[in-house]
C-alpha cells in the first residue's frame, strides 16, 4: 500500500514539473521499467565510453554515466573521480545530481571537484593525482549524471568495456565506441557475450557495441566470480606508447622482450657502496637459494611499502638506486630493487606481472597479450624446475610463500628471451592445515580451563601469522571476537606465538579458561564437547540457484582434546564414531574413553576446493548442514 500511495504522488508530481525540464532528459526514478528495479540497488540509465584513438601517441577518452541510486547500498556505483598525470590532461569535468523527481538539486564544474596526489606517503610519486568529487546524497532515489573526457599519450592502456558493474546493479544501456582514424592494427577479445543482448557493430578498425535492458544479477555465496561470467571486451593495438616510450607486441613473448629492452633496462642500477655492502652480507655462501635468503631478508628490512593504485604511478619502476636511497616504493619499484640486489650476487630473477585478489584466483588469457592485465608485481627466481616465488611488498612474509593475494593463477614472467606464461604455487585442500590439541578440565561449577597448542600451515598460517604484529589487548579481542566469538565468558590466561619462517608454520600456545560453560542441575552436567573448533557454516539456501557452485579453498582441520570431566561424576556411553563423506570433503568424529574420568575427542575435516555445477549446490548445503548439527553436540553426564 505505501508503495502504491508514493507511485501515485511522484507520478502526480511529475505531471507538474515545468515545461523546461521535459524539453530535457527526464531523469525520474518512476520512468525506470519495473524490471530493471528487481535485485537492483542502482540502475545505470547510459554508460558510454567513447574512445578515439588518433595516434599511436594520442587518445582522447570520453565518458558519460548516468546513474539512479536507489537505496545507500548503490552509493558506490555513482563514484565521480578521474586520475591524471604528466602524460594524461582532464579536459572536461562535470557531474549534475537529480532528486527522485527528476529535478537538477546540484552541479558541479571541474574546478569544484577536489584535487590530491594519489598516492599517499611517498614524493616519488608525485606526478601521479586524481580530481573527485565526494559528494553525500541526501535522500533515495538520486541520480548522477557524470562526464569526463581526459586526453593522453599514453595508448598502451586502452579502457576496457565492462558493461555489467557486478551484482544487483541493473543496466538500461551501455556503450562502448572505439574509433580509429588513422586504422592502427589491434587485438580485440570478447569475453562471456554469450546469452547478453550485446549488439555490435564492428568494423576491421573500429568498435561498438552496446548491451541494452539488462536486470540486475542476485549475489549468491559460493559461487564463481563475476569476472568469470560477466561480459568485457579488451582492446590493445600492436602499435602504441605508455610512459612516453613506443612499443609493439601481439603475443606475451614479445612484450617481454618489450619490457625488457625498454620498460626495466637501466633500472637496476646501485651504488657501489650498496653492491659491497649486499657482497658482504653473502661472502662465503656459494648456494644461489640461501643467497637469495640472505637478500630478501636485507630488502625487508630496509624498505616499506607505499600502496599504489592500479593504473597509477606509470608502468615503469621507480630505478633501484632511488628506492635504495628512500627505503620505499610501490610493488614495481620493491621488486625491482630486490631484483637488483640479487643481480649482484649473481642470482638471476625475473620481474613478474600478475592479477592479485585475496577473493578471486584471476588469471592472465594465454591466448591474449595486454598490458592491462595484472595490477601487481611479485618476483620469480628460476630454480631447476621448482620455482621460487617472492611478495616484495610485505615486510614480514617467509622466503618463498606467497599466500592467498597471489597463488595458483597464470601470470607474465619476462625473462631474458621474453614474457612466459607460468602458474603461481597453489595451496590445496590438505595443504592449508589446522592442527588444534588441547587438554580440557571441566569444573564442578560449568566452568572450564584448558591448554591448547595451535599449529596453522599453508593459507591457515597466512590467515593468523599477523598475530605476532598484535598488541596483547588486540590479541585478546582478536581471539575472543573472531576465533571463539561462540564461546561466552572466554578469558585468555596466556599466550606464547611462534611464527617459524623457515618452515613456513605459525604455532600459538594458550591457557584458556571459560566460565559457565557447561549446563548444570541436579539431575545432569551437559557441554558441547566441541570447545575450540566449531564450524557451524551452512550455505544459505536458494529456491532456485543460478549459478555453479565454487569451493574457493580447500583446507584440513584436525582437532584432539584430552577433556577431564569434574570430581565427583560418572562418563556414561561416549557417542559412536560419526562419518560423513561427499565429493565436496570428509568429516570424522571419534570418541576414545582413556579411564572413568578422562576421554579423547577427535575430530578431522576436509573441505575440497572446486567448481561444480548449479545443482550440486543442494549437495553441498546437505552435506555442510549435517556437519554443523554435529558440531554442535552435547554430552550428558551425572553424578555418582
Amino acid at each position: 500500500m505505501k508503495k502504491f500511495i508514493f507511485g501515485a504522488i511522484l507520478a502526480a508530481l511529475l505531471l507538474i514539473v515545468p515545461n523546461t525540464f521535459s524539453q530535457k532528459t527526464n531523469y525520474a526514478a518512476l520512468l525506470i521499467p519495473t524490471e530493471l528495479k528487481e535485485n537492483a540497488n542502482a540502475v545505470i540509465r547510459d554508460n558510454t565510453l567513447h574512445i578515439t584513438l588518433d595516434d599511436v601517441d594520442d587518445m582522447v577518452v570520453h565518458k558519460t554515466k548516468v546513474v539512479t541510486v536507489l537505496n545507500k547500498l548503490g552509493d558506490s556505483k555513482a563514484s565521480m573521480y578521474e586520475y591524471y598525470d604528466n602524460t594524461t590532461k582532464i579536459t572536461e569535468l562535470s557531474a549534475v545530481i537529480y532528486n527522485a523527481f527528476g529535478k537538477e538539486i546540484n552541479k558541479f564544474s571541474k574546478n569544484k571537484f577536489l584535487d590530491e596526489s594519489a598516492v599517499s606517503g611517498g614524493t616519488l610519486y608525485s606526478d601521479s593525482r586524481v580530481k573527485y568529487l565526494d559528494y553525500t546524497p541526501v535522500s533515495y532515489p538520486y541520480t548522477v549524471v557524470f562526464e569526463s573526457e581526459y586526453k593522453t599519450s599514453s595508448t598502451g592502456f586502452i579502457p576496457n568495456w565492462y558493461p555489467i558493474k557486478g551484482y544487483f546493479v541493473s543496466i538500461e544501456k551501455s556503450s562502448y565506441v572505439f574509433k580509429n582514424p588513422l586504422k592502427i592494427n589491434f587485438n580485440k577479445k570478447e569475453k562471456n557475450f554469450e546469452g547478453y543482448n550485446i549488439e555490435n557493430k564492428h568494423t576491421d578498425y573500429e568498435l561498438h557495441s552496446t548491451l541494452k535492458n539488462q536486470p540486475a544479477l542476485k549475489y549468491e555465496e559460493n559461487s564463481v566470480s563475476y569476472n568469470e561470467i560477466l561480459p568485457t571486451l579488451m582492446v590493445v593495438p600492436l602499435d602504441f606508447q605508455t610512459d612516453n616510450i613506443k612499443g609493439s607486441y601481439s603475443n606475451w613473448k614479445e612484450l617481454g622482450v618489450w619490457m625488457n629492452e625498454s620498460i626495466l633496462r637501466g633500472k637496476s642500477n646501485l651504488e657501489e657502496t650498496t653492491k659491497q655492502k649486499i657482497l658482504s652480507l653473502v661472502k662465503g655462501v656459494e648456494d644461489p637459494i640461501k643467497k637469495a635468503k640472505i637478500v630478501y631478508n636485507f630488502m625487508q628490512n630496509k624498505t616499506r611499502y607505499i600502496s599504489v593504485q592500479v593504473g597509477i604511478g606509470g608502468i615503469q619502476p621507480i630505478s633501484a638506486n632511488e628506492v635504495d636511497k628512500v627505503s620505499y616504493g610501490d610493488c614495481k619499484g620493491l621488486t625491482n630493487y630486490t631484483k637488483a640486489l640479487l643481480d649482484v650476487v649473481g642470482v638471476q630473477s625475473n620481474y613478474v606481472h600478475v592479477e592479485a585478489n585475496r577473493d578471486d584466483k584471476v588469471s592472465f588469457d594465454t591466448d591474449f597479450a595486454s598490458l592491462a592485465q595484472g595490477n601487481h608485481v611479485i618476483l620469480n627466481i628460476p630454480n631447476n624446475g621448482n620455482d621460487i616465488w617472492l611478495e616484495c611488498t610485505s615486510q614480514t612474509i617467509p622466503f618463498g610463500f606467497l599466500g592467498d593475494f597471489t597463488d595458483d593463477r597464470n601470470v607474465l614472467v619476462i625473462t631474458p628471451e621474453g614474457g612466459v606464461i607460468k602458474r603461481t604455487p597453489a595451496y590445496k585442500n590438505e595443504t592449508n592445515l589446522q592442527e588444534l590439541k588441547g587438554k580440557i578440565q571441566l569444573e564442578k561449577n560449568g566452568s572450564l580451563t584448558a591448554s591448547l597448542h595451535r599449529v596453522s600451515k599453508g593459507i591457515q598460517y597466512d590467515d593468523k601469522s599477523f598475530y605476532e604484529t598484535l598488541s596483547k589487548e588486540e590479541l585478546t579481542k582478536k581471539y575472543k571476537s573472531n576465533d571463539w566469538s561462540y564461546n561466552n565468558n572466554l578469558e585468555i590466561d596466556a599466550v606464547s606465538l611462534l611464527n617459524d619462517k623457515d618452515k613456513v608454520v605459525f604455532k600459538e600456545d594458550l591457557k584458556v579458561t571459560i566460565k559457565n560453560y557447561a549446563s548444570v542441575n541436579n539431575k545432569e552436567y551437559l557441554f558441547r564437547v566441541n570447545v575450540f573448533n566449531r564450524n557451524n557454516f551452512i550455505p544459505k539456501r536458494y529456491r532456485s540457484r543460478k549459478l555453479p557452485l565454487k569451493i574457493s579453498r580447500g583446507y584440513k582441520d584436525e582437532d584432539q582434546y584430552e577433556i577431564k570431566i569434574p570430581e565427583g561424576y560418572v562418563l556414561g556411553v561416549l557417542p559412536s564414531e560419526k562419518n560423513i563423506s561427499s565429493k565436496f570433503g570428509t568429516y570424522k568424529v571419534t570418541f576414545t574413553k582413556v579411564d572413568d574420568t578422562t576421554f579423547k575427542y577427535h575430530k578431522t575435516m576436509v573441505i575440497k576446493e572446486g567448481v561444480y555445477p548449479k545443482e550440486a549446490y543442494k549437495n553441498y548445503r546437505s552435506f555442510r548442514r549435517s556437519i554443523a548439527k554435529y558440531e554442535n553436540l552435547r554430552i550428558a553426564i551425572t553424578q555418582k
